[in-house]
């Protein structure tokens, strides 16, 4: 007989799988492939704040690239897939910080551009009360505003990088002092046809607004209103929640620095001005033990004068510029925080849209820029 017709007639050994094993190994195998996808190539994160307005809108839903700047390993390797970090309406963590790995990213294909759109996780977060690893910190997007070794300042709302002035993103928007001849009789569906936006009210018929840019020549032209004149903090006012967050400093929101940005190698000497201004990249992010003793200074026990960065940091701001918590309150962002590059907008939805109008078709897989 031939062998080969006995092995095609020879029984199988092995069990053959039921309806619900295979639907077991079918689950499991796509969460480990979602979870690779996921934590290597790309994930989606949801906008849920202004803070980024014109550009990116609350509602946008947009693939974010972790290829780009290199996949950040897992930090927090034991924690629950696709979900946030807790589920805040009951303060449930998703993740276990029982084992903790160190930070370590995979080859990217690119590095981090000025005018970059960029999720990371939020540096104010890394204060020791707040007890969240850096993975398990909130998510945030913002636009880069200046890389590792970069001066930075801002003169009356303008980005200043290296002595020059920065480019603006297309659809920046700033805030405005308004002022009508009598706002009660103002017709206020304006105001939502033009997406703008009352911070405040300053007076009787005097508020302080945020106008698109493209909407900012319609929106004056209305006859009650008397002056349109842009908010700008002047130089000099201190700005108490404003980075570093010290009179020495008199900085605000519109007219900041300069600040130079640390970059991995980049040596500080260690006296009270520079104290001010890093030693939470030294001792927060960067995990050293400060000291100081009377003038001397000591990192880890050790008396030194200076100070050698281990990490690149990064000045991140949103494009809504009075509407945004970013850089300019809780200071620089570091390298370990940064997740991914936005790239696209596959849906944006209008919360305060009709039922008709719920979806912002114009969006749909928007190239972000």
């Amino acid at each position: 007989m031939n062998w080969k017709t006995v092995l095609k007639k020879a029984p199988s050994n092995k069990p053959k799988k039921s309806k619900f094993r295979e639907w077991i190994d079918a689950i499991v195998f796509a969460a480990v492939a979602a979870t690779i996808i996921r934590g290597l190539l790309f994930s989606a994160y949801a906008i849920p704040s202004g803070s980024m307005e014109g550009t990116l809108f609350a509602g946008d839903f947009l693939f974010v690239s972790k290829i780009s700047y290199g996949p950040r390993m897992p930090i927090t390797p034991l924690a629950i897939p696709f979900l946030e970090s807790e589920v805040t309406k009951y303060n449930i963590k998703t993740y276990c910080d029982g084992i903790k790995l160190p930070y370590f990213r995979l080859p990217g294909l690119t590095e981090i551009k000025k005018g970059d759109v960029v999720v990371f996780n939020k540096p104010e977060e890394a204060t020791p009360s707040y007890n969240r690893p850096i993975d398990a910190r909130t998510n945030l997007i913002k636009r880069c505003q200046a890389t590792p070794g970069d001066e930075l300042g801002i003169v009356n709302g303008q980005v200043i990088i290296n002595g020059k002035a920065a480019s603006n993103a297309e659809k920046i928007q700033t805030s405005y002092k308004v002022t009508f001849e009598d706002f009660k009789t103002f017709n206020q569906d304006v105001f939502q046809n033009l997406n703008i936006e009352i911070l405040n009210q300053i007076d009787f018929n005097t508020f302080e607004m945020i106008i698109p840019k493209d909407n900012l020549k319609t929106f004056s032209g209305y006859s009650k209103i008397k002056s349109i004149i842009p908010v700008v903090m002047p130089n000099g006012q201190y700005q108490q929640d404003v980075f570093p967050n010290n009179p020495k400093f008199k900085w605000n929101q519109d007219n900041f620095g300069p600040l130079i940005l640390p970059k991995k190698g980049y040596v500080i000497p260690l006296n009270d001005s520079t104290m001010i201004l890093y030693k939470r990249a030294i001792e927060l992010y960067e995990n050293n033990k400060v000291e100081q003793k009377g003038t001397d200074y000591f990192i880890n026990g050790s008396k030194t004068n200076s100070y050698t960065f281990k990490m690149n940091y990064y000045w991140m701001m949103g494009d809504n510029r009075h509407n945004s918590l970013d850089c300019r309150f809780w200071g620089y962002v570091p390298e370990d925080h940064i997740i991914g590059k936005a790239m696209i907008t596959w849906l944006s939805i209008d919360n305060n849209g009709t039922f008709l109008n719920k979806i912002r078709w114009n969006r749909i897989f928007k190239l972000i820029k």
